[in-house]
């Protein structure tokens, strides 16, 4: 795929990811968090369950030869969008989904330069650190209480 494609693709979903967010801390603060988890679960599943309906043929029947972690991203995801619906009204958008990212890039660090869960092995070297060391910098300037 090209790489101007995957580049945009991944930008809408940092859209989505705020725009969910926003809606998800709204959900949060009126209903409460376990109905933010049911309203985002139901949405979620009822599109995914038609998606492989329509697509049929998938590899389900190869379950059995996944790795037990295999199983835990429905989990994970109770905690993120638990999270995200919990920290938006209290830290704002910016400050939050900062800290949210933030989080990702040093823990995506470890896993790319150790290959945990069988992440491809991409050394940190001086060039990836002094750009997360940029990134971090930036990250405490938004971070930062207000004067």
């Amino acid at each position: 795929m090209n790489t101007i494609v995957v580049i945009g693709i991944t930008v809408l979903a940092g859209v989505a990811v705020i725009v969910q967010g926003q809606i998800m801390g709204l959900i949060t603060q009126t209903l409460g968090p376990l109905e933010n988890l049911c309203i985002t679960y139901a949405g979620g599943a009822l599109v995914v369950g038609l998606a492989a309906l329509v697509a049929r043929g998938g590899q389900l029947k190869d379950w059995a030869s996944l790795p037990w972690y295999a199983f835990t991203p429905g989990l994970l995801g109770v905690v993120i969008v638990s999270t995200i619906g919990y920290m938006v009204p209290r830290l704002g958008l910016v400050t939050g989904f900062t800290l949210f990212v933030a989080s990702q890039f040093m823990v995506g660090v470890l896993f790319d330069h150790y290959g945990w869960l069988g992440a491809e092995v991409r050394p940190l070297d001086l060039p990836r650190a002094l750009g997360l060391g940029l990134v971090m910098a930036g990250i405490s300037l938004l971070v930062r209480p207000p004067a």
